[in-house]
């Protein structure tokens, strides 16, 4: 499968670069490395199910996030992204793709296409689990639940709150939130080398996929160098829902 590439804006824009800055340069830097986790052990978990055990045999199907770490996606880039003076409204990152092995597939397309888009229902699937966890926490706790509406509807928490213990474990599991619906979005958009080429190329004549194919990543360059308000635009009816759910209950 293609790398888990993934792109965040800063939660909470009005802090400057500071030492609360970089400690939630830290937070964020943690967020992307265990969501490119999840996103690839997707893959790796789907295609052992369905008859391709590369992934598992080579320990790829695991949270653990030194198996899937790639030492200029995942950690030189976004430290440099995040620490940088200015820098920080957008944080992207990469995995190393999941080895997967199509002629163990017992229906090629089917389970191509089935192992494919694990990944990103994986992040669906971990951003509505901490969007539960936000919940839960805003229903236990008078302070958990201003720290929680006031992220979901302004994207700041005063100043006073961030002492909280709570202040930590709401910001974490937000940019959980956003991070993981914007990297399920992403990986959708059929451009090699994301997940969604994998899926789209299965639906082009034999003249058309050669064509697309080398394509390759001239796309995904041009893409990261001007695409980053089509994503905004995508994502943020998901988001806006999130903030919707998190402010009602």
């Amino acid at each position: 499968m293609g790398p888990g590439l993934a792109g965040v804006p800063d939660t909470i824009e009005a802090i400057p670069m500071s030492e609360t800055r970089i400690v939630l340069a830290i937070f964020e830097f943690v967020v992307l490395v265990f969501s490119l986790s999840i996103h690839e052990a997707a893959h790796g978990w789907m295609a052992n199910r369905l008859g391709d055990p590369t992934a598992k045999m080579l320990g790829r199907v695991t949270l653990n996030p030194i198996r899937h770490i790639d030492p200029i996606g995942t950690v030189a880039i976004p430290l440099v992204m995040l620490l940088w003076p200015g820098g920080g409204q957008f944080l992207i990152g990469w995995a190393k793709p999941t080895p997967v092995t199509p002629r163990n597939f017992r229906n090629v397309t089917r389970d191509d296409i089935l192992t494919t888009i694990a990944g990103p229902v994986s992040n669906v699937l971990a951003a509505v689990g901490a969007t539960v966890l936000l919940l839960i926490l805003s229903k236990t706790s008078l302070t958990g639940a201003t720290i929680v509406h006031q992220i979901a509807a302004t994207g700041e928490v005063d100043p006073s709150l961030m002492g909280s213990m709570m202040f930590p474990l709401a910001l974490i599991l937000y940019m959980g939130v956003t991070l993981n619906l914007i990297l399920a979005v992403f990986n959708l958009l059929p451009l090699p080398p994301l997940d969604g080429s994998h899926v789209f190329r299965h639906m082009l004549p034999y003249k058309a996929l050669r064509i697309y194919d080398s394509m390759g990543l001239f796309g995904l360059v041009l893409f990261l160098f001007w695409g980053f308000p089509i994503i905004e635009h995508l994502v943020d009816p998901a988001i806006r829902v999130m903030n919707g759910v998190l402010l009602r209950f």
